[in-house]
């Protein structure tokens, strides 16, 4: 017997699993999406690209303001489980109790530790040596919930935030469906988190993007890394918001914050960067070679 599904999630960190469940033999009785939103250049509505693709694969879509507004159509669905990628709503205890097998959550980190807003960033900000997929089911608590699969993959100083966005993403998807097989078949088993081990995922906020020089050169490029490519770290020179993208680590040393050479080496509080990727404001992410061409940083220089 099918499975009676509805997939919640907003942004592109959540299509590949809805385009894996389309493709498979679970069908998709609803897809909820956050509404459209004025986009910051023009000020057009812009739909989620969860809602792109479900309108452009023939998926039944709604976008409630709040989801509470859908109670009543959401309970009339008689749904059976419900998949949660990255939604963007808080899902109240009374649709909780809606689904029969409950609301599955893909969330990118392996959980009890980076639950909350911004897993995968703070993992590579804090130079974790690994991060992951949890499937887990949802409870009132934020990302507390009983796990049922996990997966990890390894970090080193040269990742990004996108690059690991789009290895979990895939990961997910691949998980969901492994997931909804062992409900289907009643061989899932949910195993309750240790909360002693949490650690909590805090919203990134203006002031983790400014660059401090003093700091060890290796946390400056995890936040460097971690913030590539939304929404980038960043110095100051000329009056200018300099974001630097990519950087590589140097054991060479000088007085934080001061240029060491002409090609964008940077000594640290210990250690320097290289920076490799770097961006002016309203101008294209350029490698390091081609921004110097025609805007110098020349050493001896000192950042801020």
């Amino acid at each position: 017997m099918s499975l009676n599904i509805v997939f919640m999630g907003t942004p592109s960190f959540a299509v590949p699993t809805l385009e894996k469940l389309s493709q498979s033999n679970y069908p998709i009785k609803q897809v909820y999406s956050q509404p459209p939103k004025k986009s910051n250049r023009g000020m057009k509505l812009e739909k989620s690209p969860v809602h792109i693709f479900a309108e452009t694969n023939h998926l039944p879509i709604r976008t409630p303001n709040k989801l509470q507004e859908d109670f009543d159509f959401f309970k009339s669905l008689e749904v059976d489980l419900v998949i949660v990628v990255a939604y963007g709503q808080i899902i109240s205890k009374e649709f909780l109790s809606l689904s029969k097998h409950g609301f599955l959550n893909i969330h990118a980190s392996i959980l009890p530790k980076w639950r909350g807003a911004a897993p995968i960033q703070r993992s590579i900000m804090a130079q974790d040596a690994f991060t992951g997929i949890s499937i887990m089911k949802i409870e009132e608590q934020l990302d507390a919930g009983p796990v049922l699969l996990t997966e990890k993959i390894n970090l080193d100083l040269t990742t990004t935030a996108g690059e690991v966005e789009n290895k979990l993403a895939d990961i997910g998807a691949n998980k969901i469906i492994e997931a909804i097989n062992l409900i289907q078949n009643n061989k899932a088993e949910f195993v309750a988190q240790k909360d002693a081990d949490s650690t909590y995922a805090k919203k990134i906020k203006k002031e983790d993007e400014k660059i401090n020089w003093s700091e060890d050169a290796k946390k400056i490029i995890a936040q460097i890394h971690g913030l590539n490519p939304r929404p980038g770290a960043y110095f100051e020179y000329r009056g200018e918001k300099i974001k630097v993208w990519k950087s590589a680590y140097s054991q060479e040393t000088g007085k934080a914050g001061w240029v060491l050479n002409n090609n964008l080496h940077i000594a640290c509080g210990t250690g320097s960067i290289i920076i490799t990727e770097i961006q002016r404001p309203g101008k294209t992410i350029q490698k390091a070679n081609d921004f110097l061409l025609g805007f110098s940083i020349p050493k001896g220089t000192q950042l801020f």
